[in-house]
């Protein structure tokens, strides 16, 4: 079985560790934890670094858990930040948690000897009064110590509240009580967290004398410097309901040539061997793509199902390649409209389309598309009009069995213009 840290340094995934962590992991059997900010309803491609560092814990023989921050969630984490986050109130940050739980459960094993476990740290919070708090655990924490810590220093300027202030402490107790209460000798997260963790060390140590291990991953960025998983259209979601499979898909596809290396070694499940035979096929004929499309495609089964990696594939036919028409025909309405994004639009009654339109009318008076009966008539005679990627000829007429999803029409001439009829 490979060693941890091992696999971590050759996918360029190690950031930080304290002294002792590398024999720590060494045989595994270790059990270690990461926290889940539960700020959103979905976890963002971006917390999937953190999800594919439980992966590779449990797939050494390690012991995963995944906080989700109930009580943390209440108070903002201020590592990284530049302002003070608007607390959530409690329905909608439990409503989060259980999103979020719900896709962290898709990704590990929760039988077995390794079974991985997930908890919310509002569990252990809920009753603990703050004289409690701050007498049992503030007291062995000093003011300087938190005060050095590099998500504190960078806010002295424009100002933290006691708050956030206090947030280190928090996450540092939740290491305490998952080292005393479930055996967990280590936190794992990304490079900005690495004061709040070894808070965490520090605080086992002087509450108990106990010996406790840190380590961090990278933050991962693009090639240009930018902020990885973020897009002009915002993040890019896990929950299909946010960024659809086909827009999932599409975001890793476009990965850049500097960055796709990179990116499969993160967030593969694949073994170095096959990685590499990826990246030597890919420097072969990179205009093939074909380390985007190892990447694109299995990110999107595994945080989707192979059934949406076919959609997408299927949907990205459409514009890209040589799609059918009963490839078209399986693409369900949010696909639809993520790939038509753009496209010229026109709204025609459904009923004129199931008792059967023109195909002359459809394309010129009903729609827009073509200027005229004239253009539309000279465009079926040169045979370049397409309905729903199928060609069509003077005299085609519409019925329900054309329509997408039950709402939609494709009108094609050419190549490359597409216009997209929507019936209500």
């Amino acid at each position: 079985m490979a060693n941890f840290v091992d696999e971590l340094r050759w996918r360029g995934m190690l950031h930080d560790m304290v002294p002792g962590t590398d024999e720590l992991l060494a045989n595994g059997g270790v059990t270690g934890y990461i926290g889940f900010d539960p700020t959103a309803d979905s976890l963002g491609i971006g917390n999937m670094v953190q999800v594919m560092i439980l992966t590779h814990f449990q797939r050494t023989g390690n012991k995963p858990i995944a906080l989700v921050g109930g009580a943390t969630g209440m108070v903002g984490d201020p590592s990284g930040k530049s302002a003070e986050r608007n607390l959530l109130d409690a329905d909608t940050l439990n409503h989060n948690l259980e999103c979020q739980r719900k896709q962290l459960e898709k990704f590990l094993d929760f039988e077995g000897e390794n079974a991985a476990s997930i908890v919310n740290n509002y569990d252990w919070f809920k009753e603990f009064g703050l004289l409690e708090f701050i007498r049992d655990v503030g007291k062995h924490i000093p003011v300087n110590y938190m005060m050095a810590k590099d998500s504190v220093k960078s806010r002295l300027d424009s100002g933290m509240s006691f708050t956030e202030f206090t947030y280190q402490l928090i996450q540092g107790y939740d290491f305490y009580h998952l080292w005393k209460h479930n055996g967990c000798k280590i936190q794992m997260g990304g490079s900005d967290q690495w004061g709040n963790i070894t808070t965490g060390t520090e605080l086992i140590r002087r509450m108990e004398g106990g010996d406790a291990y840190a380590l961090t991953t990278p933050l991962i960025k693009k090639a240009d410097g930018t902020k990885f998983g973020k897009t002009e259209g915002g993040n890019i979601w896990l929950d299909p309901k946010r960024t659809s499979p086909y827009r999932f898909y599409q975001f890793l596809l476009n990965t850049a040539d500097a960055d796709v290396g990179n990116y499969l070694r993160v967030f593969s499940i694949k073994g170095k061997d096959e990685i590499e035979a990826i990246e030597a096929e890919h420097a072969e004929g990179p205009h093939m793509r074909t380390a985007q499309k190892a990447l694109a495609a299995e990110l999107t089964a595994r945080v989707h199902s192979n059934e949406d990696l076919e959609k997408a594939l299927n949907a990205s036919e459409v514009l890209f390649g040589k799609a059918t028409s009963e490839s078209l025909k399986s693409l369900d309405e949010a696909t639809i409209l993520d790939v038509f994004e753009g496209v010229p639009q026109a709204k025609v009654s459904r009923d004129k389309v199931s008792g059967g339109i023109d195909i002359v009318e459809l394309l010129s008076a009903e729609t827009g598309f073509l200027a005229s009966n004239g253009e539309a008539r000279r465009a079926l005679k040169e045979n370049s009009i397409s309905v729903n990627k199928a060609k069509v000829g003077d005299g085609y007429a519409t019925s329900t069995d054309d329509l997408i999803d039950g709402k939609y029409l494709l009108l094609q001439r050419g190549k490359k213009n597409y216009f997209l009829v929507i019936t209500e």
